[in-house]
């Protein structure tokens, strides 16, 4: 059989439109046989036209460049020879397949077609967990060179290594995984079929092993359960001495921190003592070791298991992969870590096996399935949150998860994920979490919180506040209860419940009057549902808010409500759970001698089952429970109605969801709860009190060395507009000016902070209208796809980048050195007085005599202020501006306050002209 030639193609070009007028400016070829690059053809092309400036700066192709190159015309023929017979390869492949296609018609040559490879497609399924697809940023991962990004040479080129890359991939598969994606990938979009075949065919013939676990023909990783630790250092150093040499010995750039070793000391004598403690530690002090060291010892000394709890998967990430590593230095020796999450974190491999072996499948279904078959040969926890998966794929993940409801089998226990990291942490000596766990373990039938656990460290411990709240948010849907109401349908309609009905009919199950009464349930639900839907549009419309405004917040005791109809929905709900369990436990005992299809529609339906009662409690929950702890508002667009409908429920009080979890430990083992920002100015207090902390529990505080913040300064701007005075269109276009010049002399490598999305995606719209940052990656917040982490790698990769983010961006990120020069912070971050949960803890301040702004509004924006900072300067080495353009600051009596929580750094209040030179000989001073 004669080896392939694989053609990988990339082009440059003046535009993404053929058909418009846009032409080519480069051809690159790389010709890859027997998966080695053979030869390579490059050309300029001249395009017959300007090369667009934005063009010339990604490409560093100028017109001078092209003046004296061919025609396409000149040389398509040869282009068109040498791609004949090949199978064409390209990264993004319908870019440039059908603009080389278009190219080839427009002179007349004949259709060109050709077997197709796209090597995004194929990185993805074989890479499912890398964070982003772009050829350079895949190619940096898998440590290929791309040294010229978008000069179409290089990165043909880098592509080529890319396919061969992934080829490698392919072979190193176990035969289950090749055999289940071979038969899948006649259905994927491109010829990929042959890479698995040649590679399965090729394992077939070897006679080795494979190291691989099975579950019914699914390939996974082999697992190792750990056992306990090896005997390391088990004394705490108690004296500075004894603690300078552990920490000069384990650590090579080891700084004394008179504040580490302090907190070090606080902690340890509070896990001796069972007392509890709460630390104020700023960035500098060194927070995480000085609190894994004493845990650490405390392990040591008594046997039980340290827990550690913090905000963020992020964050559990950093101390696994960064900061252990360093204790492990310091003690001389391994330590047992475990990390345990919430079921829904991992796949359940039961679900995942049945829906293998169903038909029909739609391409995301079917390349998500794809991806985490690779990815089950290779994950450590079997935690899905690692996948990158597309929207559409999405879906069959969230179906995928486990949950209460997932079905507990004997044969997948030795496999499954979740009992795996159950069965880990028995063995750690410390116990990773988050906060989100730490409060669904009160509902766990085996808890984390067991007699063995002999201290708790609460970290980013101002988030607890906001994990207890988020523990019983409820979200209404209304497009999330009419794609469920949908999935089900009636025995007449081509849906879920039809297909049941045929199960049962084939197994001569007599039915039919429990399903007739079914359907009137159904019927009778979906009728209320949509009634109940329409009144509750109908007293929003009434409130009369602004018609300029397309989107609204409204809170629920605002409108007028209809409890008996909203009670009578719940119980047509609650009638058709009944009636259809009923119905599966019929079915049940009718399975044993069913087809697969069958068994599937029936875990289907408990499925979906499961889902309604979820649903049904979510409705009690929002519409028919007592709400005097709870703020309770709707969301919507009027410009799509009731599609946008949604409604929240989110507490105002987390003390007493706090108090349910430590309160029978308090006393009995030492609590520590710490964060880089848990006071401010005047109210030392704000954050432990929000926790219910006892009025017992003293606060700590530990700063970071004098010198730490040298490299600080902070701008006020102080001829910015007042929002006040001015239309928010002006306030915007003098933010817009000021982010452009403080990038312009930085070269990017910014946080632009605000505190509405609205204004970030106006503010980032004019920018990009102007073309004065053209040059410049802008990652965006809720514009540019792909999570908060995701967004924050990618700005990292890239020098010349700015990062538009709003609250969530203010902390837990992580960029130290020349990543990150300058935070510009648009807003003073004061929540907004008509958000929800802030306007209706205000009015119960009110009514308790309490000044809402003093007592709580003013301390919060300090706190995120603090947090804002807290994002520029994370080593002793690091440089960077803090820029206000908030006039509040300076003009308000409460502006000081702010700057009072800042570090001792240098604050200039100047003119955005004058911050402009200041910032010009501080960059030029730097570099």
């Amino acid at each position: 059989m004669v080896s392939p030639t694989y053609a990988v193609v990339d082009i440059e070009t003046t535009g993404h439109s053929p058909a418009k007028g846009d032409r080519m400016i480069q051809f690159a070829v790389v010709f890859v046989r027997d998966w080695e690059v053979q030869s390579t053809y490059t050309t300029f092309i001249q395009p017959g036209k300007k090369i667009p400036f934005f063009i010339q700066d990604l490409t560093n192709i100028a017109d001078e460049d092209v003046r004296d190159a061919p025609i396409f015309e000149d040389v398509a023929d040869e282009i068109f020879n040498m791609l004949e017979n090949c199978i064409f390869v390209a990264h993004n492949i319908n870019f440039d397949f059908s603009f080389i296609q278009a190219e080839f018609k427009r002179i007349g040559y004949p259709t060109w077609k050709c077997k197709k490879i796209d090597t995004v497609e194929l990185s993805r399924l074989l890479f499912p967990t890398s964070f982003s697809y772009k050829l350079q940023d895949i190619t940096l991962e898998r440590g290929i060179q791309l040294a010229n990004a978008h000069r179409a040479d290089d990165d043909a080129y880098a592509t080529a290594e890319l396919l061969i890359e992934c080829k490698k991939e392919i072979e190193k598969l176990p035969i289950l995984t090749l055999e289940h994606i071979h038969k899948r990938s006649f259905h994927l979009k491109y010829d990929i079929s042959s890479l698995f075949f040649e590679a399965l065919q090729k394992k077939r013939k070897m006679a080795k092993t494979e190291e691989i676990d099975v579950y019914k023909r699914i390939a996974l990783r082999r697992k190792i359960v750990q056992t306990s630790s090896e005997e390391t250092s088990n004394t705490y150093p108690e004296t500075k001495n004894q603690k300078r040499l552990f920490f000069s010995q384990g650590l090579q750039d080891f700084s004394e921190r008179e504040g580490q070793f302090q907190m070090m000391d606080a902690i340890w004598q509070t896990f001796n003592t069972n007392n509890e403690l709460a630390i104020e530690a700023s960035t500098g002090v060194g927070k995480s070791l000085s609190y894994l060291v004493p845990a650490y010892f405390q392990v040591k000394k008594h046997g039980k298991k340290i827990l550690i709890s913090t905000n963020t998967t992020h964050l559990m990430e950093q101390l696994i992969d960064v900061e252990v590593p360093k204790l492990e230095s310091i003690v001389k020796g391994k330590v047992n870590v475990a990390v345990l999450k919430g079921a829904r974190h991992y796949i359940d491999l039961h679900r995942f096996e049945e829906l293998l072996r169903a038909e029909d499948e739609s391409y995301d279904d079917t390349f998500a399935i794809c991806q985490l078959l690779v990815w089950l040969t290779r994950t450590e926890t079997g935690d899905v949150e690692e996948l990158n998966v597309s929207s559409g794929g999405q879906f069959f993940l969230d179906k995928i998860r486990k949950n209460a409801f997932s079905a507990k089998y004997k044969e997948v226990k030795n496999h499954d994920f979740h009992s795996y990291a159950l069965a880990h942490s028995r063995h750690a000596d410390l116990l990773i979490t988050n906060h989100a766990m730490l409060f669904t373990d009160q509902n766990r039938l085996e808890s984390l919180l067991t007699n063995d656990i002999g201290g708790f460290i609460i970290d980013e411990a101002h988030q607890f506040v906001q994990a207890a709240n988020s523990r019983e948010e409820r979200i209404f849907s209304y497009t999330q209860w009419k794609y469920i109401f949908g999935q089900l349908g009636t025995t007449d309609q081509e849906q879920l419940t039809s297909s049941l009905s045929n199960v049962l009919q084939n197994h001569g199950v007599d039915a039919i009057p429990l399903l007739e009464e079914l359907d009137r349930a159904y019927i009778r639900c979906s009728e209320k549902f949509d009634e109940a839907v329409q009144l509750l549009v109908q007293s929003i419309k009434r409130k009369g808010q602004s018609k300029s405004q397309s989107k609204q917040t409204i809170l629920l005791d605002d409108l007028e409500l209809d409890y008996d109809l909203l009670n009578e929905v719940y119980q047509h709900l609650h009638r058709w759970c009944k009636l259809a369990q009923s119905l599966h436990e019929r079915l049940s005992k009718s399975l044993s001698d069913s087809t697969h299809t069958e068994k599937l529609i029936a875990a289907e339906w408990q499925y979906w089952i499961n889902e309604m009662k979820i649903k049904t409690g979510e409705w009690i929950d929002i519409f028919l429970s007592e709400r005097s702890n709870y703020s309770v508002w709707i969301e919507l667009d009027r410009r799509s109605i009731p599609g946008s409908l949604h409604v929240y429920k989110k507490p105002i009080d987390s003390t007493n969801a706090v108090n349910q979890i430590f309160e029978e430990w308090r006393g009995q083992t030492g609590i520590v709860w710490t964060s880089g920002t848990l006071t401010v100015p005047g109210n030392s207090r704000f954050i432990v009190n929000q926790l219910g902390l006892p009025e017992t529990v003293p606060i700590k505080t530990y700063a970071a060395p004098n010198d730490f913040y040298k490299g600080a300064n902070l701008f006020v701007v102080d001829d910015m507009p007042d929002i006040q005075h001015v239309s928010q269109s002006d306030f915007i276009e003098a933010v817009a000016d000021a982010v452009i010049q403080t990038v312009l002399i930085t070269e990017g490598r910014c946080f632009v902070l605000f505190t509405s999305q609205d204004m970030l995606r106006k503010t980032v719209e004019l920018i990009q209208d102007t073309g004065l940052l053209e040059g410049y990656m802008l990652f965006a917040q809720g514009m540019t796809s792909g999570s908060r982490m995701k967004l924050l790698k990618s700005f990292q990769r890239f020098n010349k980048s700015v990062l538009f983010g709003t609250n969530s961006f203010w902390e837990g990120v992580d960029v130290p050195g020349e990543a990150l020069s300058a935070v510009v912070m648009v807003r003073l971050p004061f929540s907004s007085p008509e958000e929800p949960v802030f306007k209706t803890q205000a009015e119960r301040l009110t009514k308790q005599g309490i000044n809402s702004f003093s007592a709580f509004a003013l301390p919060e924006a300090i706190l995120r202020f603090r947090q804002g900072f807290g994002r520029l300067i994370r080593s002793s080495t690091d440089r960077g501006v803090f820029i206000v353009l908030d006039r509040r600051i300076e003009s308000k009596s409460y502006g000081q306050e702010f700057i009072r929580a800042l570090p001792n750094i240098s604050v200039k209040k100047v003119s955005l002209e004058d911050m402009v030179l200041d910032l010009e000989h501080w960059y030029n001073k730097k570099v």
